[in-house]
């Protein structure tokens, strides 16, 4: 009865997805996941931050309700009720993964998996008993977890990791966010929207830094207007808890500062959860903490696939699942194409938000091509106008030989929402000539993008 056609071990959104095709497709299928249906993203990431960031969204509008014509008195927020909804949206979604795998007839082995060779795995469940799953085929989707930086360990209480940071019992007054990525720019924002004095601390020499320099530069803008502090080109170098206060030691470019807080963020990455897995007992291969696989994920251990957090990034949810649908059909003796990860699309829910995908201007350069480049600021967008959302611009990068879609990046408004527009032009490979021939919808702002294709080669009309 424990014999599969294949075991996934972890089901974050890589594993159950992997799990569900693979059992649409025919073959046996088990899962399993020694803590969360749905994983670190559906539990402790992508979903509930994005509830907070609603809360905090909404929050900005009722302070600006006289820009729109209305008004209300005694505005306030509830932080515990927050967070209480937070928790029950993703309590929501693990009980729809759940469903989903029931449906489509995965079994759910509750505990810890391990490779004991290629074809075996051995899972030790809550009560310390140990099954062991025969497969024909693994994936291991074990994900990752937050990179710790030495001198700066997380705490629980006074320093923290994301864990913490979505479920505070108190709204702290000034708050240290370490790391300007994804995750630590979207911290700074709720927090700084429900009040908290925030500084952002990055050793590189811009926020996000994996965005396009103008991108980066328009966010620093927009998060220093609404007052967050951001230091760049800056370390911490040391934390200390003392008298229920976080004593900070930077080292910037103009010296040693030191500042106190009462809460810290570590965001400075993660790390693959490659341990106690029993890689040892196999043939696969580590780097950096990440599992090594070739375009279609398979590991140096022939039959043994990886996908998600454990292998070479972008660490994106959307890229865990696309790798876990590409492993399922591979196995299955279907013929999936590689990812091409110039198609991966990124989004920070921020405020602006942000979106790209593709390369960045300074990458195009630095691989020799030469470019068409188009810009369309939100000012110019009459959708943006009556949403009274008018910080933010889209950037369109052009091979200028071949009018290929090089790149795209955006801020502003409901990005997140648009970039898919360009996932799909770059899917398709889409040129310069059919954007501009495509009829975008009026008013909308996708308007935007259009205008931005247009204006790399010198044809934008609202420009």
């Amino acid at each position: 009865m424990n014999t599969f056609d294949l075991v996934v071990i972890g089901a974050g959104p890589g594993g159950y997805v992997a799990a569900i095709r693979a059992a649409q497709l025919g073959l046996k299928t088990a899962v399993v996941e020694k803590e969360h249906l749905g994983g670190i993203c559906l539990n402790w990431g992508c979903i509930p931050t994005k509830a907070l960031l609603r809360s905090a969204e909404v929050y900005h509008l009722m302070h600006h309700l006289d820009e729109y014509g209305l008004s209300a008195s005694d505005l306030k927020f509830d932080l515990k009720k927050i967070v209480e909804r937070s928790r029950k949206v993703s309590s929501q979604l693990a009980q729809g993964v759940k469903h989903l795998l029931k449906k489509n007839k995965v079994t759910v082995f509750d505990g810890n998996g391990s490779l004991k060779d290629s074809k075996t795995v051995a899972v030790k469940s809550p009560d310390e008993k140990t099954t062991l799953l025969t497969a024909k085929n693994i994936i291991v989707a074990t994900g990752a977890r937050p990179r710790i930086l030495p001198g700066l360990t997380p705490d629980g209480k006074y320093i923290w990791t994301y864990k913490e940071a979505m479920i505070p019992e108190d709204l702290p007054k000034k708050l240290l966010v370490i790391g300007s990525g994804a995750i630590g720019s979207e911290f700074a924002s709720f927090y700084n929207a429900f009040g908290t004095k925030v500084t952002i601390v990055e050793v590189l020499d811009q926020i996000l830094p994996q965005e396009d320099h103008e991108i980066s530069e328009r966010a620093r803008k927009a998060f220093e207007t609404k007052g967050i502090k951001i230091l760049t080109k800056a370390t911490v170098q040391s934390l200390s808890v003392k008298n229920n206060t976080v004593e900070a030691v930077f080292k910037t470019s103009d010296g040693e500062l030191n500042e106190s807080f009462d809460r810290v963020i570590t965001a400075v990455g993660v790390i693959g959860n490659i341990e106690n897995i029993g890689l040892e007992s196999t043939k696969i291969k580590t780097e950096n903490s990440r599992i090594l696989t070739d375009q279609y994920c398979e590991t140096h251990e022939a039959g043994v696939y990886a996908i998600g957090d454990v292998v070479a990034g972008p660490w994106l949810a959307h890229k865990a699942s696309h790798e876990g649908i590409l492993c399922a059909e591979k196995i299955a003796g279907k013929f999936p194409h590689a990812i091409n990860k110039l198609n991966i699309p990124g989004c920070t829910y921020t405020s602006p938000q942000i979106a790209s995908i593709g390369l960045t201007e300074k990458k195009a350069k630095e691989l020799g091509y030469e470019l068409n480049i188009g810009r369309f600021n939100a000012v110019g967008n009459g959708k943006s106008i009556a949403l009274g959302e008018m910080d933010g611009f889209v950037k369109t990068i052009f091979d200028k030989k071949t009018g290929e879609l090089l790149g795209a990046h955006l801020i502003g408004p409901e990005v997140t929402e648009l970039i898919q527009g360009f996932g799909i032009a770059k899917t398709l490979e889409t040129t310069e000539s059919e954007l501009m021939h495509t009829i975008f919808a009026h008013p909308t702002l996708s308007e935007m993008m259009h205008e931005s294709v247009l204006d790399a080669f010198g044809q934008a009309i609202h420009l």
